[in-house]
């Protein structure tokens, strides 16, 4: 897939952390319960680490006590690509920023959260870059 922001390889690695590029560039996971936005309340606009696209605002983030930052619906539903992922002997469905194709995560459905989607945006919050709300 062609995306707006097409980069080679070695340009995301020296724009990114060693960290960062695993997660985004590589499908990597950070460990659970270790994210800087696994438990934020800040109100604001989360966008994507690589490019800067906007992808959650903290209204659709909610407590999943998953070990990862949770949101119930992306800020648009353009703003984000959703794969069938089999890696790991699972399907599951991954989460990537629809303009530079980062790995932002993977998308859970029906787990009987209260929320109005009955959909759990699971992301790292590596993949992410929170802009807190001016007020």
């Amino acid at each position: 897939m062609a995306y707006e922001i097409d980069k080679p390889e070695e340009q995301w690695r020296a724009e990114l952390t060693p960290q960062e590029y695993h997660v985004l560039r590589e499908a990597g996971t950070e460990r659970a319960f270790t994210g800087e936005y696994t438990d934020t309340k800040t109100v604001g606009v989360y966008s994507c680490r690589a490019c800067g696209a906007e992808l959650f605002r903290s209204e659709t983030k909610f407590e999943s006590h998953c070990g990862w930052p949770s949101f119930y619906d992306p800020a648009d539903s353009s703003a984000v690509e959703l794969i069938e992922d089999r890696s790991h002997g699972m399907v599951r469905t991954e989460v990537r920023c629809a303009r530079c194709g980062s790995h932002l995560g993977h998308v859970f459905a029906g787990e009987g959260y209260p929320t109005p989607t009955d959909q759990r945006y699971c992301i790292n919050s590596i993949s992410l870059r929170l802009t807190p709300e001016e007020g």
